[in-house]
């Protein structure tokens, strides 16, 4: 996408950037005895990007579609730029969706689906024409209005069901894994498209994914849910490097979780018990005497060409996996299955499967976590 395009998505945009906020207020949707979504609080602020995060089940897109409308809630209000919009259909909320097929309509041409959601709006056919193609423009395609679904690559699709959601102004943007069925190459491409155009217009994103690497890349701010629950919410890199619980850490990336015991707490660290793996000091958030996990990512457990009387642990090298950039080593250490993640270059000369060695840690790259799973 060029500058000029995302000049001119810029210059059209006429809502208001202080709009767009979303809230929801102890929203709680059943199915019978089902609780898909449990008394959720989630505000978006204007010109945020949102993402709900989790597994499947966990409630993320039930709590999008309550959102815009294509779901009742059973209880709780949703609210949109301050007003409530409980009792309001869909078309009448003022927002963009884009679903994970794109519901595109196949029988009719790329300039004729963005058209569409103003022919709803019973907007004149002369001013139609105008802004669909405007639309169009505005993310890469001004040249292929005529072309129908078919004759166009799945990112292409992908960005006529982002025109069609953005031809009406709308208060915010929600997007429901739109790129779940594109390869990695070209989802990667269009996570910096839809992010730089999210940016230069100042609209507010609900995005819902269960890609990982995905919320990373594009959130201002992740909000990962379980069992229809909010269990942490917080800037990408706060909830990666400093997650709450050991199921936090395991699904937000990989993480070596090895059970402990806090001894002691001093000066912002607290020593704990290892097992096999002996004493180690870690970030102190516990209670001298329970039970927590501590959780260390691959890239910051290191290995040691020696043994140390701090964070040190004596480990067997299992096996290592090269997968281009980065070197994967498989270990056990005090009957723990551990992962080493180094960068290729660091890691020749590294000893055969079999051999013994130490790995070590620093205690603020150290987690101790509440036991969850």
């Amino acid at each position: 996408m060029t500058t000029s395009v995302i000049s001119a998505a810029a210059s059209t945009r006429t809502t208001a950037s202080a709009q767009g906020s979303i809230e929801l207020r102890q929203v709680r949707k059943t199915y019978g005895d089902v609780v898909a979504v449990d008394e959720l609080d989630l505000v978006v602020e204007p010109g945020e990007f949102v993402t709900l995060l989790g597994p499947s089940g966990s409630g993320k897109t039930t709590t999008m579609m309550m959102v815009a409308g294509f779901e009742e809630h059973t209880s709780g209000s949703v609210l949109i730029d301050g007003k409530p919009v409980d009792s309001l259909p869909p078309r009448d909320r003022n927002l963009g969706v884009v679903f994970q097929n794109y519901a595109l309509f196949p029988h009719m041409s790329a300039r004729e689906n963005v058209e569409f959601a103003l022919r709803m709006r019973k907007i004149p056919k002369a001013e139609r024409r105008q802004r669909a193609d405007s639309a169009l423009e505005r993310v890469g395609l001004g040249k292929m209005g005529d072309r129908k679904p078919r004759q166009l690559s799945g990112g292409q699709q992908q960005r006529v069901a982002l025109a069609r959601s953005l031809v009406f102004n709308p208060a915010a943007l929600l997007l429901d894994e739109p790129m779940a069925a594109l390869d990695k190459r070209l989802r990667e491409h269009m996570q910096e498209e839809i992010k730089t155009l999210q940016k230069s217009l100042g609209i507010s994103v609900l995005f819902v994914t269960h890609d990982q690497d995905e919320a990373m890349a594009m959130s201002d701010r992740i909000v990962v849910m379980k069992d229809g629950r909010i269990v942490q919410s917080g800037p990408p890199e706060e909830v990666y490097n400093h997650p709450l619980t050991d199921w936090v850490a395991s699904f937000l990336g990989d993480t070596n979780l090895i059970p402990c015991t806090v001894l002691e707490r001093k000066d912002g660290e607290a020593l704990v018990d290892l097992g096999g793996l002996g004493l180690g000091r870690v970030r102190d958030r516990g209670v001298t005497g329970e039970k927590y996990a501590v959780s260390i990512r691959p890239e910051n457990l290191k290995f040691s060409s020696e043994a140390s009387t701090d964070n040190c642990g004596k480990a067997s090298l299992v096996s290592s996996t090269n997968l281009g950039a980065t070197v994967r080593h498989r270990l056990t250490a005090g009957g723990h299955e551990l992962q080493v993640r180094e960068l290729s270059s660091d890691a020749s000369g590294r000893p055969a499967s079999g051999a013994e060695l130490f790995v070590t840690w620093e205690p603020d790259k150290a987690q101790l976590l509440v036991l969850e799973q």
